[in-house]
């Protein structure tokens, strides 16, 4: 079938709107019509880095729609199904049976390959190959390709532009607080980053009964929406204060936690000073190599956390949002500004200069 899709033709070049070919589902495939997608800085971060040898390539891993079509072994899904897309895993590697899907064996192959296990993709053009299956989905188009264990139904009722968002920048931030760190009732928890990832652990945070949440952010806008979502206070990390002494004075001696989404070795340098003993740092944000001082580490009991996908089983985590969200205790809706598809270029431009916390893409 002929769909609509936002190429990347060269590494790191822009999103282009062109037409191409999507296959019918294969047996174990769910074909969707795409009604909206984030967008999440990882498309942005690998779209700067993607093998030339693998474009053009489609994008976009927040997809949330209809489901079309489904192949005769997909049973748990029907035509007619609203549905949110997250990133795909095998089902049958020791993680997985673990109900740890985000650290699948077969995760390189099945969400940042760019094809099938077999070589192809789904995609063409002209008869040639388009890369995609990003996430298993690549949802930066009209209709996507994915698997039941990728694909989560959500009540009809919920506005895709919602949905959408859920499937990876919601749940790494709200999960990162609710599977990873766990904090108890009254514990102190700082987020570093008032992005989407920021925010959704912000609110998990509240949900969950901490106090205080605090938040380090430069834009001003976002700090405002971080106390009105919350926060006991949001910090401006380029203001003339000292930083961890701010943190650690609204904290009564540090923080229990902090979720940091910079990866920057200075902020985490900072992060680090600003834990009580024995407290937790959870890195969340795509990064390269930090620098962070050993004996900080030891002789505070400082526990660093790497998180991927805030620990989520999509299948289960995802449903309990939304009932959060609709019992009103996820203000999910506060975070997201909307852009049409052929827009895309203006989404990506409202992301990096920060005055759209989570854009998400509508399809007519």
């Amino acid at each position: 079938m002929r769909i609509r899709a936002a190429l990347t033709e060269t590494p790191g070049g822009p999103f282009v709107l062109q037409d191409v070919d999507l296959e019918a589902p294969r047996p174990d495939e769910v074909l969707v019509r795409i009604t909206a997608a984030g967008l999440c800085h990882t498309d942005l971060g690998m779209q700067a880095t993607w093998p030339r040898r693998r474009t053009p390539m489609v994008f976009g891993h927040e997809g949330a729609g209809v489901v079309e079509a489904v192949g005769v072994q997909v049973g748990g899904l029907a035509p007619g199904d609203h549905v949110c897309l997250t990133f795909d895993s095998c089902g049958s590697c020791a993680q997985c049976a673990a109900g740890q899907p985000a650290y699948c064996h077969s995760q390189h192959a099945l969400n940042t390959s760019g094809r099938r296990g077999d070589g192809s993709t789904g995609l063409s053009r002209d008869g040639a190959p388009v890369y995609g299956r990003f996430f298993g989905q690549s949802s930066f188009a009209t209709y996507a390709l994915a698997h039941e264990r990728n694909t989560v139904k959500v009540p009809a009722d919920l506005a895709a532009v919602l949905a959408a968002p859920l499937g990876c920048g919601v749940q790494t931030g709200a999960g990162t607080v609710f599977n990873r760190l766990r904090p108890e009732p009254g514990s102190a928890l700082v987020v570093i980053g008032a992005g989407g990832v920021g925010l959704s652990a912000l609110m998990a945070a509240v949900v969950a009964g901490c106090d205080p949440v605090i938040v380090v952010e430069p834009v001003a806008s976002r700090r405002a929406l971080a106390v009105e979502l919350g926060a006991k206070a949001a910090l401006d990390p380029n203001g003339a204060d000292d930083l961890v002494s701010a943190v650690r004075d609204l904290t009564g001696g540090g923080a229990h936690h902090i979720v940091d989404s910079t990866s920057r070795s200075e902020v985490l340098r900072q992060a680090v000073a600003a834990l009580r003993p024995r407290g937790d740092l959870a890195l969340v944000g795509i990064g390269d190599t930090i620098s962070l001082d050993v004996m900080a580490l030891l002789t505070q009991g400082i526990r660093l956390h790497g998180v991927i996908e805030g620990d989520a089983e999509p299948a289960r985590f995802i449903p309990e949002l939304v009932g959060l969200h609709q019992r009103g205790r996820f203000p999910l809706d506060r975070l997201v500004t909307t852009f049409p598809f052929e827009k895309i270029g203006d989404a990506v431009a409202g992301m990096r200069d920060g005055t759209a916390i989570k854009p998400v893409l509508t399809f007519d």
